[in-house]
């Protein structure tokens, strides 16, 4: 089990995500990969926010990873990237806790003026590296009843969060967001993940 990302972000009144703060956890990626996995995961991050109604939740499946999305009724987002093999739980009683913290540190007064990724909050390296073992969160199971009526959106792709006629080669190909080595990577990835046809 594997915890790669957890993000803070706002959802804009233009739609639009804007990460607050992140942290990643990359080491199990090549060291020149690990600018463009991150690159990918903000990407994703913001996709993801925009994609989701206020106050619901999502757990999007891509390849071999899961993630998880929970957009509040203030419009602050979280975001957590995982394998697999974390539980969903646990995944969504993290975005929990970090979001009813992050206020405290920074005030919903400042959230449409504090830069890109620039919000204070440094306990959340603290949270990436405690929850890589996601039995550290059993002891939060006050939360488990209100996940339990919380209606979870299982999708299969982050196709299927997309708008219809929406693709995610596209979003990559207009995106400012990632630079020209990033998308080459996603071009390349994409390739080589690919089955082969017998002709």
């Amino acid at each position: 089990m594997k915890l790669y990302s957890i993000a803070v972000l706002l959802k804009t009144p233009q739609e639009k995500g804007k990460i607050l703060t992140s942290k990643n956890e990359l080491s199990s990626f090549g060291y020149f990969q690990r600018s463009t996995v991150a690159e990918f995961m903000s990407f994703t991050s913001k996709i993801l926010v925009e994609r989701t109604a206020t106050a619901s939740r999502a757990s999007v499946k891509e390849q071999e990873y899961i993630c998880h999305v929970y957009v509040r009724s203030d419009n602050l987002a979280g975001v957590v990237i995982a394998d697999h093999e974390y539980p969903q739980r646990v995944a969504h009683t993290l975005i929990n806790k970090i979001l009813d913290e992050f206020p405290d540190k920074c005030p919903k007064a400042q959230w449409s003026s504090v830069k890109e990724n620039e919000a204070p909050f440094p306990e959340l390296e603290g949270y990436l590296q405690k929850y890589q073992n996601p039995r550290e969160a059993d002891a939060m199971t006050k939360i488990q009843s209100e996940l339990d009526e919380t209606k979870i959106i299982l999708h299969n792709t982050i196709e299927a969060v997309l708008q219809r006629g929406e693709k995610l080669d596209d979003l990559v190909e207009k995106s400012e967001g990632l630079s020209m080595q990033s998308k080459t990577f996603y071009k390349t990835a994409k390739k080589t993940n690919q089955c082969c046809a017998i002709l």
